[in-house]
């Protein structure tokens, strides 16, 4: 009696479990199809090859001072653009400004009068450039070893190219240049030089290649991380359709080809060229004329069973 007992349930809960089963699948769709019709486009197609970078001086030239002493002006403030020879500070050597504290107390007639007679030192900029760096202040003391202000000729991009990818790289090819926080701004650079001796980042070789902007835009400043996309490929005015409307067979490339009169479309052979993320080249197989049909599945959200799950208890009426 106990085994026909214990069959018994066994059965009723078999007969629960497929009940369950059979109100949830009740409550899916199956995929319908999503008929698209195209033409081919023309249009371009690029190719990228994808790094970072810095944003960094080409030539930084720091200007120290020729003797030891106290800088008692500094006349240029960062971001500045100064010509050759422009006055950039004046300074005291360290014997001046000893006579300059000791006139102060003697009058200022004294200290006038010493300041004509003993000129201060004018630091002056060897270079048209822009100035990076102007923190020193007046009456600190600097030796001949201190920075006082640090020059830039123009601001480059220095990326860092993977071993694997170097060999896309070349002098004198386009790249784009954004920074994070101006996603919409695309800075054009070219390739000016790839350095021959690699560097080691976190265990991944990479070579160094500079890239100079077009126009170095007013919020680069060095020491930004930059992204730069190198064009890798780049065509122009070519038939291209969406990689979505070909198949692939036997590693040929299809497309279906609507019929004119007909209901049925036709696999038509194709030869690809060069693609990018959404669209791929047409080199023959068809022409700007023709019509391609896209089919897409769509996927329905399972609807929800008014029967409920046979586990929980049911709802009053």
């Amino acid at each position: 009696m106990n085994k026909k007992r214990g069959f018994f349930i066994i059965i009723v809960f078999t007969l629960i479990v497929a009940a369950f089963l059979a109100a949830r699948m009740k409550g899916r769709t199956r995929p319908a199809e999503i008929i698209e019709e195209i033409r081919p486009a023309v249009g371009n197609i690029e190719t990228f090859v994808s790094t970072t970078g810095t944003v960094l001086p080409k030539n930084r030239l720091e200007v120290k001072p020729p003797v030891a002493g106290r800088i008692e002006s500094i006349e240029v403030k960062e971001g500045e653009k100064i010509k050759a020879g422009s006055t950039l500070a004046w300074m005291s050597s360290t014997e001046r400004a000893a006579l300059l504290d000791s006139a102060r107390g003697q009058g200022e007639d004294a200290l006038k009068y010493w300041k004509e007679v003993y000129k201060a030192i004018p630091l002056l900029s060897p270079i048209d450039g822009e100035v990076i760096v102007a923190t020193t202040q007046p009456g600190q003391t600097v030796t001949t070893t201190d920075p006082v202000i640090v020059l830039s000729d123009r601001l480059i991009v220095r990326a860092q190219v993977d071993e694997t990818d170097i060999g896309k790289i070349k002098e004198g090819q386009n790249a784009f240049v954004t920074r994070d926080a101006y996603p919409d701004t695309k800075i054009k650079a070219v390739v000016e030089h790839i350095y021959y001796e690699s560097k080691t980042v976190s265990n991944v070789t990479v070579y160094q290649a500079d890239l100079l902007p077009e126009e170095v835009p007013y919020f680069f400043r060095s020491g930004m991380n930059a992204s730069i996309d190198f064009i890798e490929k780049s065509k122009e005015g070519i038939l291209t359709i969406p990689k979505e409307a070909v198949r692939q067979e036997k590693e040929e490339s299809y497309v279906l080809l609507k019929q004119e009169g007909s209901g049925e479309p036709v696999m038509t052979r194709v030869i690809l060229g060069a693609s990018d993320d959404k669209n791929v080249e047409i080199i023959s197989g068809i022409g700007a004329a023709d019509t391609i049909i896209i089919s897409k599945e769509k996927y329905a959200l399972p609807r929800a069973s008014s029967g409920g799950s046979p586990f929980l208890p049911g709802r009053r009426r």
